[in-house]
């Protein structure tokens, strides 16, 4: 799975169907399973943001890489390059639900620190190869890494 979500084609396809697939499979498990938890035993959270235009709560699963008692999430979007949606309503409104398995808990997000970023980027690689090759891709902007703090439990 890894190694297929990694390639160009395998990014192109995931970037544009994996959201929608993980969104009913994790309704219809009662949020306990999404492909890359199930295919390549990914920790996939969803997280609920604020819409910086719209107003509106969107959901987005992502991957969720460990950052000492918080949670990173890392704004790759497969490799492609536009800067996930996820990531400007973070920034207009830092207050997010993250969601995983069956625990629900507050957070607030933050934009990661330079010492933070490489640590996290390190951390992110050895869990999923396709970070590096996204990297590699992805050339006409940054790529944001988000810290999760959590607030106070739901």
């Amino acid at each position: 799975m890894q190694h297929i979500a990694a390639t160009r084609a395998g990014a192109w396809f995931f970037a544009r169907t994996l959201d929608d697939i993980d969104r009913a499979l994790l309704r219809l498990s009662r949020g306990q399973l999404t492909v890359p938890g199930v295919l390549a035993g990914l920790p996939v959270l969803t997280v609920t943001t604020t819409g910086a235009r719209t107003g509106q709560r969107r959901s987005a699963p992502l991957i969720g890489v460990p950052a000492g008692d918080d949670i990173a999430v890392i704004g790759t979007s497969f490799g492609q390059s536009r800067t996930p949606g996820w990531y400007h309503n973070m920034r207009a409104d830092p207050k997010v639900e993250v969601t995983y398995r069956d625990k629900t808990v507050n957070a607030i997000a933050r934009e990661a620190g330079d010492g933070e970023r490489q640590t996290i980027w390190e951390q992110a690689k050895t869990m999923y190869l396709g970070y590096q090759l996204y990297a590699s891709r992805i050339k006409n902007r940054p790529i944001h890494i988000m810290i999760l703090s959590a607030s106070e439990p739901q």
